[in-house]
């Protein structure tokens, strides 16, 4: 008689790696903003702990409200999850059958192949440029009638390349109509390039087009986890009709109004990561490194096979980076004292 056992090919699922925590080191691997939640933010949050003997509304009916009036969207084109990561999960198990296609670029947002695999699609990798940005032409190419679905993560994470409007256009009228293209923009509000479009326009006059945002960067809500997703309506229900219920929880739901109250501070706070952000790598190239233009709240050095001695030495010198071995290292932007440390690290090793 058979045991009992998970699924077989649980066991070649590809494994998420958090940016890890050592005490007394600079944490600058999960492109955290330094800054905690605004004081008006935290006093929200607070007051509504009185409640939380309650479930959370599970429509998040009060924050598709603020957010269908901040973006001028329609709510039945809303849906809200916890996190863009979790709405990933979410449009694969809405549109995609099994050993239907999920493509994507390579290197991307590590949760794409995880999450097309735990949905029971296939993941379709499309190598980047050499400029380390989105082949959008590549990734055209490989379409099949099996693709369902199309991540275009721009900013892309974790090279923080973004392509420009005319580019996406260009995509976009290319795909076919099946096909439902994915703007993943969980750093739009670090981008500085005005020829890096707002994919919400895009779904204003496309059927195939929908947008990821989340409250855990800019905002600095990572901890409570809500994002949401600008969608066609019927994909919009759809998500909502795989959500797992009451997964956003209401401290969250009431963090993401407060945070976009509050959002011109918030934003401020954006434009001096930013400014660090260009004093980091314009630093960096003058110590020979190739850093390809961020326009996210991290830098990316494409290091190749030397990225494990790069994060090791980064440890050595209380810095904890994200590496991924053999192709390069995503490093957070953080306070200027820690861009600092990070700096003279990294003058160390480029003179190794």
């Amino acid at each position: 008689m058979p045991s009992l056992s998970p699924r077989s090919d649980l066991e070649s699922l590809p494994k998420y790696v958090p940016g890890r925590t050592i005490e007394g080191a600079i944490k600058l691997a999960s492109n955290e903003v330094p800054g905690g939640p605004l004081p008006s933010v935290q006093q929200a949050v607070t007051a509504a702990l009185t409640t939380v003997n309650r479930y959370p509304d599970n429509g998040a009916q009060a924050l598709r409200e603020r957010l269908s009036q901040e973006l001028d969207v329609p709510q039945e084109r809303l849906a809200i999850g916890c996190g863009s990561v979790s709405l990933c999960q979410q449009m694969i198990q809405a549109v995609c059958g099994p050993g239907d296609e999920a493509l994507f670029a390579w290197r991307s947002f590590e949760a794409y192949p995880i999450v097309a695999q735990v949905a029971h699609a296939v993941g379709v990798k499309v190598p980047l440029t050499p400029a380390h940005g989105l082949d959008l032409d590549a990734m055209l190419a490989a379409i099949t009638e099996r693709t369902k679905l199309v991540f275009v993560c721009n900013p892309n994470n974790p090279t923080g390349t973004a392509l420009h409007a005319e580019e996406i256009e260009r995509f976009l009228d290319a795909v076919p109509p099946h096909v439902l293209v994915v703007l993943d923009e969980a750093y739009k509000e670090f981008v500085t390039d005005s020829e890096v479009p707002d994919g919400v326009e895009f779904t204003r006059t496309r059927d195939n087009v929908a947008v990821l945002r989340t409250f855990s960067k800019a905002y600095g809500l990572a901890g409570l986890r809500v994002g949401y997703a600008v969608a066609p309506e019927p994909i919009a229900q759809a998500l909502q009709q795989v959500y797992v219920a009451f997964s956003v929880n209401s401290l969250a739901q009431i963090a993401a109004i407060a945070s976009l109250d509050a959002a011109d501070e918030l934003l401020a706070r954006c434009r001096d990561i930013i400014a660090e952000r260009e004093r980091v790598r314009d630093a960096l190239l003058e110590m020979g490194y190739e850093i390809p233009p961020s326009q996210a709240n991290f830098v990316w050095f494409p290091l190749g096979e030397r990225t494990v001695a790069f994060a090791e030495h980064m440890l050595d010198h209380k810095l904890i980076v994200r590496p991924f071995a053999g192709d390069g290292a995503r490093v957070t932007i953080g306070t200027p004292e820690e861009n600092d440390q990070l700096l003279a690290a990294a003058r160390e090793f480029a003179a190794i």
